[in-house]
């Protein structure tokens, strides 16, 4: 089943951003890493719904905004030792902070 990713208030989801600061040379190298892992780990969790990266203009950070169905979820995936190896490379080339959020509001014109 394809997901993708709405960004509404009130829906029973937890949004988990994160913002990575990297050296402008690694961005791009980042940025292959998260979708290697997106694409062969993250997806084949249980709750997983959709992620988008986002690339700062200066070549500094790099945004990703990952949808998952509750924070439950989340927290299992950090506990999966295939994942852990995942991040220890994500932080060989970057610092991060992960916040899981939830969406409070959304503007359309």
């Amino acid at each position: 089943m394809s997901s993708t990713i709405e960004i509404e208030p009130n829906r029973q989801v937890a949004t988990l951003v994160n913002v990575f600061v990297v050296e402008p040379g690694n961005q791009e190298r980042l940025i292959e890493i998260l979708r290697e892992g997106t694409e062969t780990l993250m997806s084949e969790q249980p709750g997983y719904i959709a992620a988008s990266f986002h690339r700062s203009k200066d070549g500094r950070r790099v945004v990703t905004y990952a949808q998952w169905r509750s924070p439950k979820d989340i927290e299992a995936l950090r506990t999966r030792p295939e994942i852990g190896e995942y991040f220890k490379r994500v932080r060989g080339l970057a610092q991060s902070e992960p916040i899981v959020c939830e969406v409070s509001y959304v503007h359309h014109v």
